[in-house]
Parts: C-alpha cells; structure tokens; sequence
C-alpha cells in the first residue's frame, strides 16, 4: 500500500536526484506522474484546449531551471501553485485588464476566493486520500462516487464479487473520511 508519505517521500527523492545530477528523465518522469491534472488546471483557467496545451508544455520547460534553484518539500503542490501563477501570467499577458478586474477584489468577492481556495485545497486533500487507499478499495470509490457506476457495474467491471465491492466501498468510504479528518477537511 502506498501512503501519502510514500509518495511524497519519493517524489522528493526524485528531486534530489535530480538537482545532484541534472538527470532530465527525472524529471520528465515526475512530470508525467502530474501531468494530466495540470492540463486540467490549464484548461480551467484558460478555457482553450491549444492554450491549455501549450501551457503544460511551458511549464514543463521551466521545471529544469526552476528546480534547481528551488528547495521543494512537498513537489505536488509545487507544482499546483508554479502552474496555476504560470496560467495567471498568461491571462494578464493577454489581457491587461483581467488585473483590475480579476484581481481587485471586494470583500466579498474576497470571500468567495477564500472558499474556492478551501475548496480546491479540500479536492487535493481527498484525490491524495484516495491514492492513499488499498488498491481494491480505490478502484471500487473511484467507479462508484466518482464514474456514478451502480455496485453491479462496479462487479462486472472489476470482476470482485459483489459483496467484495460492497465491503471496499464501505472501507474505503471510511478510510477517506478518516484520512480528511486527519488533514483538517470537515465533510
């Protein structure tokens, strides 16, 4: 079973390696690991498939320089953050405005940004939690909460007896509030 410590533990090795070697495999490697939930990002912020393309692949670009420079603990949400500001830049670069209009908040508008922020720090808080589980159970959480599949289609899917899928669920559902309790998430 892989934990959260694990993963970070090794994602952080990889970067060691790297700045003591410069080694761009490594990079690539861990990059790839991340990949897709950056274009998400990407494409969250810049509405555009191209853009958000060509944003992965600039951010990706400046990972080599940057960490070698940079002392990162903690490389996935690192990265979150290097790649939401890198689609922030692009947005001001395209539109001078969104600044004043984006960025000079009321209180309230204030507001809303700190509970989508809580939110976003609470969706990254569970998919960690979710990797965090046994292999068994995260398959059966992922196709029944997230892909909204009935416990016979998680059955057919995954081949377990049904009520082998019932008891994942209900472990796993468990094991992840118990999990975001533990990193401060309140359901």
């Amino acid at each position: 079973m892989s934990t959260k410590k694990d993963i970070s533990s090794t994602d952080e090795l990889q970067l060691r390696f790297y700045r003591n070697t410069g080694n761009q495999e490594v990079i690539g490697k861990l990059y790839n690991k991340y990949m897709h939930l950056i274009y998400g990002l990407c494409l969250k912020y810049l509405k555009n498939r191209d853009d958000a393309q060509d944003a992965v692949m600039s951010i990706y670009e400046q990972l080599s320089e940057k960490l070698l420079t940079t002392e990162v603990q903690h490389f996935k949400s690192w990265l979150y953050m290097v790649s939401k500001n890198h689609c922030l830049m692009e947005l001001r670069k395209k539109n001078p405005e969104i600044h004043s209009e984006v960025f000079m908040e009321s209180g309230e508008d204030m507001h809303l940004n700190n509970e989508k922020v809580k939110l976003e720090e609470d969706l990254v808080a569970l998919e960690a939690c979710i990797e965090e589980l046994k292999r068994e159970q995260r398959n059966c959480v992922k196709l029944f909460f997230l892909e909204k599949k009935s416990y016979q289609q998680v059955n057919e899917e995954t081949g377990l007896d049904l009520k082998k899928v019932k008891s994942h669920i209900q472990n796993g559902k468990r094991n992840l509030k118990m999990c975001l309790e533990s990193k401060n998430v309140k359901g």
